[in-house]
């Protein structure tokens, strides 16, 4: 969660002018988009034994989803608006988004456990 709040001062970069703030922002969002990849030890811990590859398969395939969908937005909303301004913000958002996902929807972290059948 940590590395998504973190990922989320990226929109904080549209409000500044020195070239060495806007580095360090990002330094700092794209540090926390790396604690970020720690999800996959989330899905190692909840996943049913039986289905910890199907279930980081499709971890992997919403991931990769996000890797496709992010820069056609990015390229729609800078084409549009001739300015990084609403990208910076939609990436500070989406952040924002999935650290209140683990707050509101997560709950408690356990193993998934199958019906014997």
């Amino acid at each position: 969660m940590l590395g998504l709040l973190l990922t989320s001062t990226m929109a904080l970069a549209n409000g500044v002018s020195s070239d060495a703030v806007v580095i360090a922002i990002m330094s700092v969002a794209f540090f926390g988009q790396g604690m970020v990849n720690l999800g996959w030890t989330l899905i190692a811990d909840v996943a049913p034994k039986s289905m910890v590859g199907l279930t980081g398969g499709v971890f992997n395939l919403c991931a990769n989803l996000a890797g496709i969908v992010t820069p056609i937005v990015i390229g729609y909303v800078v084409g549009r608006t001739g300015g990084f301004y609403g990208a910076l913000a939609y990436i500070g958002a989406l952040g924002l988004i999935g650290a209140a996902a683990y707050i509101f929807i997560l709950g408690k972290v356990e193993r998934v456990s199958l019906p014997e059948g």
